[in-house]
Formats: structure tokens, sequence, C-alpha cells
């Protein structure tokens, strides 16, 4: 199934099209989209679409740094009327649980957490942002992008901030420095999550402008009232623990069932009442992990075998015929060609 996110979560790249020499209504014509699309807080556009349009135009206006610079042209009020409950919380650390909680309403594949500090130190947390959808396609400019906003929000919300540090996930997409000038602070690449370190002070501090708790209140009961988050759905929780799991510990249903402290055959009843199967999830995860690591990294395929837990090179051949009808080698060759049918989000 296909997901959608909300059109604004791209808004403002027509203007930033405009503005490097290129036609950005032209661009996003081609995609059987409008600028007004993107301007309202209702309107949808495919998850796959919006990565499209990402790529389609770092690819025609040879601007690798695409993503961090429509970071820069957009600002907290893309989330609607989230944004009125993010900013109307007592403190910074509190903003970001309400944006947590609630982020599906504008894009149900990200999710924003507090974490530890992956290098460990005293007083240091940090902050992640995690595209979690089994069915998106890896794009680097879409985490460029989301990255950026985070940190553009964290100095709204707290009047301005001492990030420590920067973790991509991916290689630079441009030359490093651009990303140290952006995020003015070290930026770790190859690092497979993407998170800003932060002081642990940050998450207590006070919002920079003043709050209503009345209005906050009222959003809140309103987005209780008329959302229903799909990780309620025990084939979202499922998929979302096997993706953890997956290269790390084995994705078995025992193990998973543990996590969710359900009993195994409890958790594949309940997953054949959602019409899917454990074995099925697996499939499926590893089928997306594999798609996002040969086309969005140069890793060698015995190690993309290893990570989506196949036996082997031989193994990630067979799958990759059987998900996607080519071998991974033309998979990953095919993933530099940029789709130029009109209209292509419209499938």
């Amino acid at each position: 199934m296909q997901m959608e996110i909300r059109a604004a979560a791209i808004r403002g790249i027509d203007r930033l099209i405009d503005d490097l020499g290129g036609d950005g209504a032209g661009l996003l014509a081609e995609f059987g989209v409008s600028p007004g699309d993107l301007d309202s807080d209702h309107g949808l556009l495919p998850a796959v679409t919006a990565g499209r349009i990402l790529r389609r135009a770092t690819k025609k206006l040879d601007c690798p740094d695409l993503g961090l610079r429509l970071a820069a042209y957009q600002d907290m009020s893309m989330l609607g009327p989230l944004a009125l409950a993010v900013g109307n919380c007592d403190t910074v650390g509190e903003g970001l649980d309400c944006a947590s909680r609630f982020l599906f309403v504008h894009n149900q594949g990200i999710r924003l957490s507090r974490a530890e500090d992956p290098e460990r130190y005293a007083g240091v947390g940090a902050v992640e942002y995690r595209m979690l959808h089994p069915d998106t396609p890896y794009e680097p400019q879409t985490i460029d992008a989301g990255l950026g906003l985070l940190h553009r929000n964290l100095i709204t919300m707290s009047g301005g901030y001492e990030l420590l540090g920067v973790y991509m996930p991916h290689p630079p997409l441009t030359d490093e420095s651009v990303y140290t000038e952006f995020f003015g602070a070290p930026v770790r690449f190859n690092t497979g999550r993407a998170l800003l370190r932060v002081p642990a002070k940050l998450f207590v501090q006070p919002m920079s402008t003043p709050v209503n708790p009345e209005l906050r209140r009222m959003v809140v009961e309103y987005l209780e009232a008329h959302y229903t988050d799909p990780r309620d759905s025990v084939t979202t929780t499922v998929r979302s623990a096997v993706g953890r799991a997956l290269g790390t510990v084995p994705a078995r249903i025992d193990l998973v069932a543990a996590w969710l402290h359900i009993h195994p055959r409890t958790l594949q009843r309940r997953l054949a009442q959602e019409g899917t199967s454990f074995q099925a999830i697996l499939d499926d995860v590893r089928k997306n992990a594999a798609h996002r690591l040969l086309t969005g990294t140069d890793m060698p395929f015995s190690q993309v075998a290893s990570l989506v837990e196949l036996a082997g090179q031989a193994a990630l051949t067979r799958a990759a015929r059987r998900w996607f009808g080519r071998t991974p080698t033309q998979v990953r060759r095919d993933a530099k060609r940029i789709p130029l049918s009109p209209r292509v989000g419209q499938s």
C-alpha cells in the first residue's frame, strides 16, 4: 500500500528551485503536483513522489546540498496544527515528546525520539530522526532536509542552543564543509543513524516564547479525536521491531514477541487477523532494507546479504530476482537513473 504524507513536507521546494535558476512549478508538474498542493495544510502526496521530486531537482539543478537548502526554506509552520501544540509546551523536551506522539499526522514514516548520547558523554543526550516505513525508498536528500529542519526548529523552540554534533546515516552528498557550516557543529557520516547530539539540559529548558496551555490542550484534544496512530496496528509494531532487529540480532518471532510481551502464537494470530504473517513482514522488511542498501550505498553485496540476514551473496541474488526481477548489480545500476516520465507520482 502506497503511503501518503502531508505535501507540506516539501513546502518551499518550488521557490528554492526558482531561486536556483530552475522552474519550480514546471518540475512539480512533471509529477502531477502544483505549488498550491504544498501550501495547503491538508494536501497529501505519495511519500515516494516527494522523494522523487527531491532527487529530480537535485539532478536537474546539479545541487547536491538541496536537502539542506530546503530545510532553510522551512519552519515549524509546515506541521500545521501540530506546530501549535508543540510550540505551546512548557519545555523543549515536552515539545519534542509532543511532536513524537503526533508526528504521524504529518508523516507516518517519521519518528522523533530522545535518545542516549551514542558517544556516552555525561550530560549529553540526543534527538534521533528515523525513517521507519518499510515501503518508502531511502532518499538521502530527505534525511538531510528532515534533520536540517529539526535543527532549525530546535533553535526556534529554545531561542538558540549548543549543538554538539550531528550523525548522518549516509555518505556526504556534497563537501563536508557545507554540512559543518549549516549545522555549526561537527558532522559524522555513515553512522547508520540520523541524530543531533545536544546538552541534556536542553530537554528541561523553557520554550523561548510565551506559551498558552489552554491552546495546547485544545489542539491535543483535536488531534486525539480526529487521528488514529498507525502504530496501534500490530503489523506496524512488528514491522518496526523487525526493522530494528535486522542486522543486529536474529529477527525471529520469539524474540519480537518477547519484546512486545506477548506469546508468539498470540502474535501470529493477531497478525493473521490483520491479513499478514510474521514471515511475510520479515520478507518485506528484508526487501526494503536490501533496496535501501543497494541503491543508497556502495556496500559490498556480501555485506548487504549479512545485514538483511541472508546466507551469502548467492542468496541475495536469488532474493533480488524474486523481489525486484533483477540482480543486485542491476538494481544498483538502475538506481542511478532518474525517472523522467510525467506524473509518475500518480501511479
